[in-house]
């Protein structure tokens, strides 16, 4: 392990980067040798190939990423139990992560939708908080952070939309994705 104390960070709000982030700090780890792994939750593996953070990973990056969603979008107000079952399974997954793989860095990507959607419960939230062990640092993706995760969290960084350019240009493979 090379981190003594791990701490809980939280990227949250309605502004674009929060996975950016995320992912910009598991390359810095990674970097500095560091045992990294990602949980997605909400995307699949068939439905997010094309995104080049995650060919990068998955091409011998030494970070490991495991993805748990359907191959759609999620329905904010009646999820399938599908997605239900596989943010279930992510839950499961990132405490054995946690637990039992002595990872430095693990970011949960997605999980504040995954939790906002209903697709996990703050239960669910909570025994992953518990599993962190404390040479690990934890990090949390998605809007609308609940209080209890801030509560816990000792680094909130909320990023704002002030302005954005979808309305004048599709997404840009690269860039977007």
């Amino acid at each position: 392990m090379n981190i003594e104390k791990g701490l809980i960070q939280v990227y949250t709000g309605n502004g674009k980067g929060k996975t950016t982030a995320a992912f910009g700090l598991a390359l810095r780890a990674r970097g500095h040798g560091f045992s990294v792994k990602i949980v997605q939750f909400m995307k699949s593996e068939k439905m997010f190939n094309t995104y080049g953070e995650i060919k990068y990973f998955k091409n011998d990056s030494g970070i490991e990423i495991f993805q748990f969603g359907s191959d759609g979008w999620v329905d904010a107000k009646n999820p399938a139990p599908k997605d239900i079952a596989a943010a279930k399974t992510a839950v499961e997954k990132t405490v054995d992560i946690l637990k039992n793989q002595n990872t430095d860095l693990v970011v949960l990507d997605e999980i504040l939708y995954a939790y906002n959607f209903n697709l996990i419960k703050r239960e669910d939230i909570e025994i992953i908080l518990a599993a962190k062990g404390d040479n690990t640092e934890l990090i949390l993706t998605g809007r609308n952070a609940p209080d209890f995760v801030i509560e816990k969290a000792d680094l909130v960084s909320e990023i704002k939309d002030i302005k954005h350019y979808f309305k004048s240009r599709k997404a840009i493979t690269g860039i977007e994705f």
